[in-house]
């Protein structure tokens, strides 16, 4: 009961919350939701169907709305015969299709979320009609079953030598069974029997043994991928929350147990709330307390659970790049020893071909003008040399960033340094998004107590998500650190000329698994873990964004006093 109560509190509070962002934005003007299109079996029950109404109602209906509560987007529900919604998502006329059954073949054609449950298909007959014992004898007798269902498709592929009667719904399927038309019906199992319950169809029964289960979910075009990974998300949530438990035996769970059960606990429920008014004093204490203890763990618990995820990366990241970077190292040392001696010979060898030259007007190496080569092989060799420091500094650089540092071993760090280094080891990234990136270190070496290798951590991701916020290449990106004016801080500024965050996303930015780049191949877990090493070394992080105009992400640290 109490679980009910608090998630019809929390359902409340995030329709008040989610009707106040869709109707007004950061900018005080009205916004709309995003609008998905959606197709379900009108006779399908209890998983979908019309009822009497003439409303959608079932299981998946009130899934579909629930995972549009929790994020975020707006449903419009068709109720159609399954050939029609089937052919309707191939078209492009709805946007998904919920409760549609894997397989290979639709694969091939459609993106499917996670399941949402598993529904077996079971061969029905007449009681006193033909009777097998397994699917594959019935060839040569007519089967009726939903026309473009899975069972259609399994038929052809599985059974070719069934005769397939295709019908637009299952109670189609039943009725004519049941009128003594045809040898057997391959339908749901779990929808059929309750078909056959509400039109008194007890002349039919399911015989031999069921196909094996079907995984419903939703499904959608690989156009429309993004909202199949909405669908994942929502399920996940109302599954962690316990909302898809209670939808489930809201419209299943009570077709599970006879009704017999009931009256007999009724018998006993006047005796039973005797006792429970006797000791229900001290269970509300205690549940309170428990409750209490239960979500100061979960807190905890959650706090560190993005860490040990990226602590466990990074330990693997280490024993990669130990062996990477040997490789390297190997064909770069060769390089640093060769080069110059490459360069001693070619100026040692620069007066015969220059006597050469007087002698040969036309001479040429390697395809060019000697004098050309003349200007360029120094030029060359130069470039090489710088480019092979440049490998190791690298190299370095990755070998410091992935070492493992316990987290209680705190040491002086030189901000500029650990910003230099940072910058560096993300140069690429930085050259692809942006021809107008500025470094400004403070003369002032801002210096603080910590670790060099998490504050490197924090600030290429910081780096990263600004270069991914940038629109074009002509679009700014700087770097920079400083000390406050009262001299107590050290700052750290990453200022971006992007598309900016929108205001109502900035106070969910270090939330974890809150991410808008999912698609993309995104966590939610870069920042959520950045903020938690900034905490842990005393420091702060905030951001201050306009949308359309870019970002300034701040990170301060205590300034050591030296």
């Amino acid at each position: 009961m109490k679980l009910s109560l608090s998630w019809l509190l929390i359902s409340f509070l995030m329709t008040q919350f989610a009707w106040s962002l869709e109707r007004v934005g950061p900018n005080g003007q009205s916004q709309q939701k995003r609008v998905v299109h959606i197709a379900a079996d009108y006779n399908y029950p209890p998983y979908e169907f019309t009822d009497e109404r003439g409303n959608p109602a079932g299981y998946n209906v009130e899934l579909s709305y629930a995972i549009a509560e929790v994020m975020g987007f707006q449903i419009e529900l068709t109720m159609t015969d399954w050939k029609s919604a089937y052919a309707g998502l191939l078209d492009g006329t709805y946007d998904v299709l919920q409760g549609i059954a894997h397989s290979e073949e639709r694969a091939k054609l459609i993106k499917f979320s996670s399941p949402h449950s598993i529904v077996n298909q079971s061969l029905f007959a007449r009681k006193d009609g033909p009777k097998v014992d397994d699917i594959s004898e019935i060839s040569g007798h007519e089967v009726l079953v939903q026309n473009a269902s899975i069972m259609h498709e399994y038929l052809k592929q599985r059974v070719p030598g069934a005769i397939i009667i295709p019908v637009p719904t299952h109670s189609d399927a039943l009725r004519l069974l049941a009128s003594g038309k045809y040898d057997f019906a391959l339908t749901a199992n779990l929808p059929s029997l309750y078909l056959s319950k509400e039109l008194g169809l007890s002349n039919i029964e399911p015989i031999a043994r069921p196909v094996a289960g079907q995984r419903l979910g939703y499904g959608a075009l690989p156009k429309n991928e993004d909202l199949i990974a909405l669908f994942s998300e929502g399920l996940a949530i109302l599954k962690n929350t316990g909302r898809q438990q209670e939808i489930y035996d809201k419209w299943l769970g009570t077709l599970d147990g006879p009704k017999v059960q009931w009256k007999k606990l009724g018998q006993y429920a006047f005796y039973t709330i005797l006792v429970l008014l006797v000791v229900l004093g001290g269970i509300m204490v205690w549940n309170t307390m428990l409750r209490k203890e239960v979500e100061k763990r979960s807190r905890e618990l959650k706090a560190h659970q993005e860490q040990l995820i990226q602590a466990d990366k990074m330990a693997s990241l280490g024993v990669l790049v130990s062996g990477v970077a040997h490789e390297i190292n190997n064909p770069t040392g060769l390089l640093m020893l060769n080069i110059p001696i490459l360069k001693s010979a070619w100026e040692d060898a620069l007066p015969y071909l220059d006597k050469q030259a007087e002698e040969e007007k036309d001479l040429t190496l390697g395809g060019l003008p000697y004098q050309r080569i003349k200007g360029e092989i120094p030029y060359l060799l130069e470039e090489m040399q710088n480019s092979t420091d440049r490998i190791r500094n690298i190299v370095n650089d990755l070998k410091d960033f992935a070492r493992e540092q316990p987290d209680e071993v705190a040491h002086e760090v030189d901000l500029n340094v650990v910003v230099a280094t940072a910058v560096r080891l993300v140069d690429q990234s930085i050259r692809t998004a942006t021809d107008c990136f500025e470094l400004l270190l403070d003369h002032r070496k801002p210096t603080v107590l910590g670790s060099s290798q998490r504050i490197e951590q924090v600030l290429i991701n910081l780096i990263l998500n600004a270069c991914d916020a940038l629109e074009s290449k002509d679009g700014s990106l700087r770097v920079s650190t400083s000390i406050s004016q009262d001299g107590g801080e050290a700052m750290i500024r990453i200022v971006d000329g992007g598309c900016g965050i929108p205001a109502d996303v900035i106070s969910r930015l270090t939330d974890p698994f809150y991410t808008t780049k999912r698609e993309r191949g995104g966590t939610g877990l870069g920042l959520s873990v950045s903020a938690g090493i900034i905490k842990a070394l005393q420091g702060r992080l905030s951001f201050d964004s306009t949308e359309g105009k870019g970002t300034t992400v701040t990170v301060t640290f205590p300034l050591l006093n030296q």
